[in-house]
């Protein structure tokens, strides 16, 4: 029994030894697995707490936009953008007053708000809807040029109806009649048979006559 607790002994004492020469080592990596856990705790209530305080902010948007109060509107997408700039709902608040603000009848206002989206917006989608609304603002204001700089912009093969009529459109009005014709041609094949839009490109296309 005594060389058995002897034995146990010497256990003991190696544990003691080891635990001398390692317990800063094993704070050390405890320390840093519960600053992960925490951290990792702390971003996801942060993530979610971000993500409530921008959909309450674009609620608010949303309430604002059926007053039809372009300034109330615009400080609702204007506080989400600089609290929740990188939240989606930002990109969304922003293309919401900028509706609002062309309707108002400020253009210079509404394009600047398109233009944050095309800068900050995450989402390729969402970027391609404000330059298609920016295009067509210059096209109203007759900079022919700058509205297609914007729809000789690479997208999506989703989004070439679109850009192939508007560009149609600009290019009609600059009295580029042939070039016009074509790019009507390009968002007919572009668009879906079904697509109530064909019959307005068919009667813009028409309308240029035949070509010579």
């Amino acid at each position: 029994m005594s060389e058995l607790d002897l034995h146990e002994q010497e256990q003991v004492d190696a544990l003691k030894a080891w635990w001398k020469e390692n317990s800063n080592w094993v704070y050390g990596l405890v320390t840093v697995s519960l600053l992960v856990f925490a951290g990792s705790q702390f971003w996801k209530q942060h993530q979610a707490a971000q993500a409530a305080g921008a959909s309450s902010l674009y609620a608010e948007v949303m309430k604002q936009t059926s007053s039809g109060d372009a300034k109330r509107v615009g400080d609702a997408a204007d506080a989400l953008a600089d609290r929740f700039s990188t939240s989606p709902y930002a990109a969304r608040a922003q293309l919401l007053a900028a509706q609002t603000s062309q309707q108002a009848g400020d253009a210079a206002r509404a394009k600047a708000r398109l233009w944050w989206v095309i800068e900050h917006s995450d989402e390729d989608g969402l970027r391609h809807v404000a330059r298609l609304k920016l295009a067509a603002m210059l096209l109203d204001e007759k900079q022919y040029d700058d509205a297609l700089k914007h729809l000789n912009t690479p997208h999506p093969a989703a989004f070439d109806s679109v850009y192939a009529d508007l560009k149609g459109d600009v290019l009609g009005a600059m009295g580029k009649t042939d070039e016009a014709r074509t790019a009507y041609k390009l968002a007919l094949a572009k668009t879906d048979a079904q697509a109530a839009q064909r019959n307005l490109i068919q009667l813009k296309l028409d309308g240029l006559g035949n070509a010579k």
